[in-house]
């Protein structure tokens, strides 16, 4: 039974990797980057996921971004010191804005030259996936995890599920221990994807209106919430205000912990 759930479990992963990957050639990301320019109606899921991509970037007034995954042309975020130029920055700026899409759900238009990514939403939507599916399977207690995005049914009668939040640059090591019974936390950091240069550490999570990293921001924001989903992009948003992240987390009026 446990293996069969397992499988379950993976290949619903599996599936919205596959479809939303914008490194497969038969992923709906690429599809829609082939047909630039033309509007092409899409499916129920994929129009759901791009609806939850503009809440984001109205919530986060144009912070999170869907279209600014093309910024990953100019940076390498590898651990080492290769710092893009200004003019490798600003030549993407031009193709970074979820504004300039015309979107009038199903159907969308794609200009010239733009992309979408989904890999800011994309786990903690696999998560909630996988939850649903396996909510409908089992009855017993569960804990999801998904490279750290947790979500859980309900506590198993030994209690609450332990969960450490990681200490940056600390590989395995927590920083502190969390109970969770229910529900979902998500986290974002800068510990594994990074570039060091002259002492200074530049973080993965780019700033859309300037194409380079958030300054000041936390190391880590872990977020709870009903969804996986919900936690992932209130923490990415926290990141993306900076020295504001813990000032935006309590105009949410949610429970979360912030390392830096």
């Amino acid at each position: 039974m446990a293996m069969k759930l397992g499988r379950l479990v993976a290949q619903e992963a599996w599936r919205v990797e596959r479809k939303y990957s914008r490194y497969r050639d038969d992923s709906v990301v690429s599809q829609i980057h082939r047909n630039r320019g033309i509007a092409i109606e899409l499916d129920a899921e994929t129009a759901s996921l791009i609806d939850f991509g503009q809440q984001c970037y109205l919530l986060s007034g144009g912070m999170f971004d869907i279209t600014s995954g093309i910024l990953r042309r100019a940076w390498r975020f590898d651990g080492s010191d290769r710092i893009p130029s200004a003019n490798e920055v600003a030549e993407l700026l031009p193709l970074v804005g979820f504004d300039q899409l015309d979107w009038t759900p199903p159907r969308l238009t794609l200009p010239a030259g733009m992309e979408l990514d989904f890999g800011g939403i994309g786990k903690e939507y696999a998560v909630d996936r996988a939850f649903e599916l396996l909510t409908s399977q089992l009855s017993a207690p569960f804990l999801l995890n998904f490279g750290g995005d947790l979500r859980a049914n309900r506590p198993p009668k030994s209690g609450p599920w332990q969960v450490g939040i990681e200490q940056p640059d600390k590989n395995g090591q927590a920083a502190m221990r969390l109970e969770l019974e229910r529900g979902a936390l998500a986290t974002s950091g800068d510990a594994r994807r990074f570039l060091l240069k002259d002492g200074v550490r530049y973080g993965h999570i780019l700033n859309p209106f300037t194409g380079w990293p958030v300054t000041d921001a936390p190391r880590s924001v872990t977020v709870a919430a009903s969804s996986c989903t919900e936690a992932g992009m209130l923490s990415t948003m926290a990141m993306l205000q900076g020295n504001e992240a813990q000032a935006f987390l309590d105009t949410q009026e949610i429970r979360y912990w912030i390392l830096r």
